[in-house]
């Protein structure tokens, strides 16, 4: 395999490693630039290299024109420990974080919750979905673009009815609304083809 194909490889890798959820194919040629024969390609190239080693812990799923990274199947057991590990315990700093924004921002999608802790938060999603503490739906006009909640259960445990009754929520989206316009002020504007 040459340089160039390996640098592609670990892109593709590097890409699914950070969505953390499934991904369609189409989604990772635009996202990368590749073709959508080269991507096929090289999911293939991948998901041959994940199951000939026996020293990695991870396979690709592959499912309707999405792929996802999962953990090998006789590693389950390491999941499993993980999962009653995070029961036993308190929720950690970056788990308080993250349903500090949910619960600030949400609905909110991962990705924004990535882009503003600067980390793949999809681990620390699962443990507060399994926790009860948020929930996911579907984001309105989008097959698979998931949001994220505060739950009732962590309304319950807050005692307020409501996320407004947060201790300056509206300071918050105040900064939220403030950081969107500069975002959409930034973006530079999307130019057509001239055919």
């Amino acid at each position: 395999m040459d340089e160039k194909t390996s640098e592609k490889l670990a892109a593709i890798e590097a890409l699914l490693f950070f969505y953390g959820e499934p991904i369609a194919k189409a989604k990772i040629a635009k996202i990368t630039g590749f073709t959508e024969k080269e991507c096929g390609d090289l999911l293939k190239t991948l998901a041959a290299n994940l199951a000939a080693d026996a020293n990695r812990g991870l396979m690709l799923l592959e499912e309707k024109g999405s792929v996802q990274l999962a953990t090998k199947p006789n590693l389950a057991w390491l999941a499993k420990k993980l999962v009653e590990s995070e029961f036993k315990e308190e929720l950690t700093p970056a788990a308080l974080e993250t349903l500090s924004l949910i619960a600030y921002l949400g609905p909110v999608p991962r990705s924004t919750v990535d882009y503003i802790r600067g980390v793949n938060s999809s681990f620390i999603l699962r443990a507060l979905l399994i926790r009860g503490l948020v929930v996911r739906e579907l984001q309105a006009g989008k097959k698979n673009i998931y949001e994220y909640s505060a739950s009732f259960d962590f309304l319950k445990h807050m005692g307020i009815a409501n996320v407004t009754e947060l201790p300056e929520y509206e300071k918050y989206q105040g900064i939220l609304k403030q950081f969107e316009a500069e975002s959409v002020a930034e973006t530079p504007p999307e130019t057509g083809s001239t055919q």
